[in-house]
């Protein structure tokens, strides 16, 4: 039997990337999935797919951003199907470029999406959480380990995920919640092609080359893996592995690689 039969999942940033990978993953392992997201068009048209799958699945527009949109997204999804086993806070972007080209209205918007826009999805949707002794899956990054050259404001926003990740979920396990932490590192994504504002570039450079980049159905199927053993983090993608296991391990050694070979990305205005 599949292993998410009977089981609703609610995934916050589904309209591309990991969430869209995640919500085919989720259905064709047998849940029913509310899709929600900024681009409407886009989470229609992966719902549409998968009803003509033989799953349900709803499209609900919603900005982490905006106070009130996820509760009003997860109180749609209880409506629906009765109930909410898994949600996924997924929603997310890159700010780049060197500190002396960023300013702190970048790093409030970085913030805003990948901090405050998690904190939303979790306190909107704990209560059901805890009724279904579910799952919360916060999706950080290797990032949240290893912090590279030209990613400070991402790096920052990932390392407080994951300190959000370790600190909660003791809290929660003693009402029957499992948090998952899932830190992938390069996986097939549209996150190279958002700028500095969150807004979608269509062309801009990928941010890895493609022979370090994971499809997105290959690193879907790890983390569904992870979100049905309740494992407390997974890490995604081989290299991703090693830089974990060397942050750990040998700081000094990652640290003067960095130095030495880490790629500059190329800057961007703030606004």
């Amino acid at each position: 039997m599949p292993r998410f039969t009977g089981q609703a999942v609610f995934i916050a940033g589904a309209s591309s990337g990991i969430g869209a990978a995640l919500a085919r993953e989720f259905a064709r392992q047998g849940a029913e999935v509310a899709l929600a997201a900024r681009r409407v068009d886009r989470i229609e048209a992966l719902a549409a797919e998968l009803t003509r799958g033989g799953r349900r699945a709803i499209a609900i527009p919603c900005d982490v951003t905006v106070d009130g949109d996820v509760e009003r997204a997860v109180a749609r999804t209880r409506e629906t199907f009765g109930r909410i086993d898994v949600v996924v806070a997924n929603a997310g972007y890159s700010v780049r470029g060197p500190l002396e080209r960023l300013r702190l209205d970048d790093y409030r918007r970085q913030f805003e999406t990948n901090v405050f826009g998690v904190l939303r999805t979790v306190y909107a949707a704990l209560a059901e959480l805890r009724q279904s002794r579910g799952v919360l899956l916060l999706v950080g990054s290797v990032s949240g380990h290893v912090a590279a050259p030209g990613a400070s404001a991402y790096a920052m926003s990932k390392f407080a995920v994951r300190g959000l990740a370790e600190s909660i979920g003791p809290e929660l396990a003693r009402h029957g919640v499992a948090v998952v932490l899932v830190s992938p590192g390069f996986v097939e994504s549209e996150i190279g092609q958002v700028d500095n504002a969150g807004v979608f570039q269509a062309g801009q450079a990928r941010d890895a080359p493609p022979w370090l980049v994971m499809p997105t159905a290959t690193a879907a199927r790890q983390i569904a893996r992870a979100v049905a053993r309740r494992r407390r983090e997974v890490v995604i993608t081989g290299h991703g592995k090693v830089a974990v296991f060397l942050a750990r391990h040998a700081p000094w050694f990652l640290a003067a690689v960095m130095r030495r070979f880490a790629v500059r990305r190329p800057d961007e205005p703030s606004r």
